[in-house]
């Protein structure tokens, strides 16, 4: 399927969703069309203010070609709403990316059942173990890990997924996928894409971490997700927000049933309780 590059840019434009792109669409015809088309034309659009209007009116197409060209060469995949590459799961979801930007093997197919790891990044030596246990676990029965690489919980999952060998395990970034945050974790970004797994992220490739997009990249790894294990979290954790994504999607919601403040907080909201002691895995088939 040829790349849709009109699409692609006007994906990475802020503020602009699925609903935003569909009523532009609906109203001009195309994406080349929607790039053409006056500021003032523009902001006709419900969604559409002067400042989006001037980003889409500002596009410099021959430039943004020019780093399409430079990420492609990089290896990375790009794939539109619209591909019929584009993952089954996250169709499902309310706000599903526009574009998703793939460093490493991209076979969504493959990707399913998937589990979510996450869970705070300073967590206890106790739920580093838990983490990586389930990663091995669940890596072992056939799933798909999947978590978002950051330091802690997140880390202990995909480690351990890596140790069965078994399965792919698939990190979420809320930065691009040629710029790994945090750094410290570059050589566990490294060993995922050598073990067939992958990087994907709906952000530019070099885009740069910000705590907006550091949020909502939740809703992706809950959505290619059925189900989301919070391993430890205080109530205003980041996990919480995969965790509540969860829930909005109509995934399953699991949390280690222990004192912490976010835990406590997820049973409340009707998480289903894992004993630290009885990790009970089912098979993936």
């Amino acid at each position: 399927m040829p790349l849709d590059e009109a699409w692609i840019a006007l994906s990475l434009v802020p503020r602009i969703g699925n609903k935003t792109i569909d009523a532009l669409l609906s109203t001009f015809g195309s994406s080349d069309a929607i790039l053409s088309t006056s500021k003032d034309d523009l902001i006709t659009i419900r969604g559409i203010g002067k400042k989006t209007a001037q980003a889409i009116h500002e596009l410099d197409r021959d430039a943004f070609r020019r780093a399409l060209d430079t990420w492609q060469a990089a290896g990375i995949q790009i794939v539109t709403r619209d591909d019929p590459n584009y993952p089954t799961s996250l169709r499902e979801i309310p706000d599903p990316p526009l574009t998703l930007f793939v460093r490493g093997t991209h076979q969504p197919e493959q990707w399913q059942p998937a589990v979510a790891i996450v869970g705070t990044r300073q967590p206890t030596p106790m739920s580093l173990a838990i983490a990586r246990q389930l990663g091995t676990g669940y890596a072992e029965k056939g799933w798909t890990v999947i978590s978002g690489l950051a330091l802690g919980i997140d880390s202990a999952g995909h480690q351990g997924a890596l140790v069965a060998r078994t399965t792919p395990t698939l990190a979420i970034l809320g930065s691009g996928v040629l710029n790994i945050y945090p750094s410290e974790n570059y050589l566990l970004a490294e060993q995922i894409l050598d073990r067939d797994g992958a990087l994907i992220s709906e952000n530019a490739p070099d885009a740069t971490p910000l705590a907006t997009r550091l949020v909502t990249r939740n809703r992706i790894i809950s959505g290619l997700c059925q189900r989301v294990i919070v391993v430890q979290t205080d109530s205003d954790g980041g996990a919480m927000h995969a965790a509540k994504a969860s829930l909005a999607q109509g995934r399953d919601l699991f949390t280690i049933d222990w004192q912490f403040t976010g835990n406590q907080a997820l049973l409340e909201l009707g998480a289903q309780p894992i004993k630290p002691h009885q990790l009970m895995i089912p098979s993936a088939r």
